[in-house]
Formats: C-alpha cells, structure tokens, sequence
C-alpha cells in the first residue's frame, strides 16, 4: 500500500511473518478447551455482527484480538496444503491452516448467525437507537485499540485513513439495490460480501442489502435451518457459498501480504473504514414519517440532532460507554494473556 523505501516497514518484532499463522498475530497455538472456547465466543460474536447490515464481523475480529490471526489462518489455504493432502498428512494440513483455532471459530459463527438472525432483526426492528449504541461503543473501541498498532502517522497513512474513511462513508450511503436469484449473481455478489466481511468497518451484509440480495440470503438460510427448502433455493444456497470461498480464499492472501510488509500503513486504512461506518451506525437516526411503517428492509433513515431527539439521550450514552469500557477491558485481559502465554 506504500510506494518507495521510505514507508515500506521492516518484517521485525511483532511484524515478522511466521509459518506459523497464529505467530503472526503475536498470539500462540491455543492451550486447551478454555482457548477453544474462547474462540468459539469470538466467532459467536463475529456471526451475530455479521448478520447485521452495518456491522463487520472483521471490526469484531480487531475488537477481540484475533484479526491477523485469521486472516494468516485463511491464507494457508495454498498449494502447500494441497500438497500435504495428496500425501495424506491430514495432520500436518491441519496445524498448516491453524485447525484447531479455526475450527472453533466456525462453529461459533456457525452458532452466531443462527442465534442472532432473528434476534438482531427484532432488536433492529424494535429497538433500533439503543443497539446502534451498543454497536457504536464497540466501534469506537476497536478504533482506539487499532490506533495502537499505527507504528507513526505519516502523510502516506494518512492519505490512506482519509481514503478508507471516504470509502466507507460512500458505501453507507449507497441506496439499496434490486438484485435477481440467479446463480452467477448469487456467486458474484457473495465473493465481494465476503471481501467486505473481513474488512473492520465494511458490512458484508450492507453490500448485501446494496446488491438487494440480504434479505434473499437470510432468506435461503432460514428456509434451510426449517428444513424447507426447495433444489432451486438449495442450488442458490450452493453457488452463494462458493462464492463465499473463492472471495475469502482471494483476497485473504492479499490481505495477509499487506498486514506482513505495511502492517501500520494497512492498519491506518482499516482504522479510517471503521471511522467511515460511524455514518450508519449513529443512534441518533429514525425513519422518515412516509417509511416509519413499512418494513425494517424498506424504510429510509433520517439524522436527528439532540435536542429534536424525543427519547432518553443518556440512556444511549450510557450504552455506547458501556460496551466502549467493556471492549477495552476485553482487550486489557488479552494483552495479560498474552503475556502470561510468552513468560514476559
């Protein structure tokens, strides 16, 4: 993301690639069935936001102190791993792409979209200003805690917070589309959801509901989890997964490369795409009078200064400081892990 020798950052101290991809996050291989359930939360939490239209799952993943452990994870998905499948060295595969650590993550996204699909929709539905609280104290931690992995802010990083600011902002304020069911589309949009899904910042199910397939998706899935689903919706179900694959497998190599050689630089353009999403996630918004009855999907948001707000402001406070304290205090207790993990 750096062009020249003078931003280019040296593969030193915490910077260093390791083979290792849970190293490269300055974490370690887990310990036992308390690591496992701890990722197993973590990717319960990554699920529950990645069904909200609005908030990123990667944002969550910076959040809980796992971001470049996954995205490492992700990438050794590579010819190596191939090779030592067709060797039969199912286990020496399995440690490659950091199994264990990405096994409990699935199962607890897994877990967290199941379980918060409806309960995300009627909390959006019904008790919209205070989840965008909550949401926003998370991302307004997550931005404090990123701000730390910036090494020094140079008129480069700069340039790249700014950009990545600017793009957020303009994706937040794209209108909804009117997207088809076919299955080439369904492909196409779930390998750019996905990008956007492991982006902080970057709603993989607002570029959803942007291509107009959101609530298609959501759709499929709960028709699926019913045990009510047809061949042709199953048929999309599969070419939306594919897509998911080939869009992850992509572009987290890159992602990875990026995160190795520009750690700081990558890190200054995550953290403006999370400053950028504070445009969507702003409490202090309600639907316009012509949409205020119409359905979650169809209604169109207004801003609403504090002292038009008709409801209690420092209710709202008080949610966005609280999940602000807790994300930190979350963060402290990462770092003390750590630390206790590598004797230091």
């Amino acid at each position: 993301m750096d062009c020249g020798n003078a931003d280019s950052e040296p593969n030193n101290g915490d910077e260093t690639a390791s083979e290792n991809p849970a190293a490269s996050d300055g974490q370690f291989r887990d310990q036992g069935l308390a690591d496992d359930l701890i990722n197993c939360l973590r990717g319960c939490c990554m699920g529950a936001a990645d069904a909200v239209p609005g908030v990123s799952g990667g944002t969550i993943a910076l959040i809980m102190g796992h971001y470049q452990r996954l995205i490492a994870a992700i990438s050794h998905f590579d010819v190596s791993l191939l090779g030592m499948l067709r060797r039969r060295q199912v286990a020496l595969a399995y440690g490659h792409v950091d199994g264990r650590f990405l096994t409990m993550l699935a199962v607890g996204i897994v877990i967290g979209v199941v379980t918060f699909l409806r309960l995300m929709g009627w909390l959006l539905d019904n008790r919209l200003p205070e989840t965008l609280s909550v949401f926003l104290g998370l991302l307004l931690a997550s931005v404090w805690i990123v701000q730390a992995h910036v090494e020094r802010w140079t008129v480069v990083r700069m340039l790249w917070f700014l950009g990545g600011a600017a793009v957020a902002i303009l994706i937040s304020r794209l209108p909804a589309g009117e997207g088809n069911g076919s299955l080439l589309f369904l492909f196409g949009t779930a390998a750019i959801a996905i990008c956007a899904m492991i982006l902080p910042g970057i709603s993989g199910a607002l570029v959803l509901v942007m291509f107009g397939s959101y609530h298609m998706v959501t759709g499929l899935i709960k028709d699926f989890l019913r045990l009510n689903i047809t061949i042709g919706g199953f048929l999309q179900l599969v070419s939306f997964g594919c897509g998911c694959v080939f869009g992850l497998l992509a572009f987290s190599r890159l992602l990875n490369w990026l995160l190795r050689h520009f750690r700081s630089t990558t890190m200054a353009a995550l953290m403006g795409l999370m400053v950028g999403s504070i445009v969507k996630l702003w409490p202090l918004q309600r639907p316009t009078e012509e949409t205020a009855n119409l359905d979650l999907k169809n209604r169109l948001m207004e801003y609403v200064s504090p002292s038009q707000w008709d409801g209690s402001l420092w209710s709202l406070l008080l949610l966005t400081i609280g999940s602000f304290v807790i994300v930190l205090a979350m963060e402290w207790y990462g770092k003390r892990r750590a630390e206790q993990l590598t004797g230091r």
